[in-house]
């Protein structure tokens, strides 16, 4: 089982490709907050609301200074249709191995209609400046999640 991430943690280092096969890494955004967000699967209806509430307040979120980044098991390839189909405008990262899920504690044990299951915990982490975990929510709602993370952040 993956650990969760606590406040004042270390974000975890990663390198991932995107929708268009190119390498983003946690690193590029240093010097601004990172709000990165982990999906259980594109083009499915609860992530794909999630995805549309990030877009829609992309630019509030930006002004604010913070980067959206989006992290699913699923392959460029699909990420791409993801974004083309929804006309997405967050960063979608690629991560089929579950490594980078794992080790932000996103991908594990959950309840699924009352059932037990192993899967993606859908999870955002905020990131700041210095690469620092600033929050760690996990089992989030794909509805409303968005909204709420803008009155918490005081954006």
């Amino acid at each position: 089982m993956s650990e969760r991430l606590q406040p004042g943690d270390v974000a975890p280092a990663f390198t991932l490709p995107d929708a268009d096969g190119t390498e983003v890494s946690l690193a590029d955004h240093k010097g601004r907050k990172v709000i990165v967000y982990f999906y259980p699967a594109a083009l499915t209806p609860g992530c794909t609301k999630q995805a549309c509430d990030f877009t829609d307040n992309l630019e509030l979120l930006a002004g604010a200074g913070y980067d959206v980044i989006g992290i699913s098991p699923d392959k460029p390839e699909k990420l791409a249709k993801f974004r083309d189909k929804e006309s997405l405008k967050v960063t979608l990262l690629a991560d089929p191995d579950k490594q980078v899920l794992e080790s932000y504690g996103a991908f594990g044990e959950k309840k699924l209609y009352g059932k037990t299951v192993v899967g993606v915990i859908r999870s955002t982490i905020v990131v700041d400046e210095e690469g620092k975990v600033e929050r760690a929510l996990y089992n989030v709602k794909a509805t409303g999640h968005v909204a709420k993370i803008i009155k918490d952040l005081g954006i």
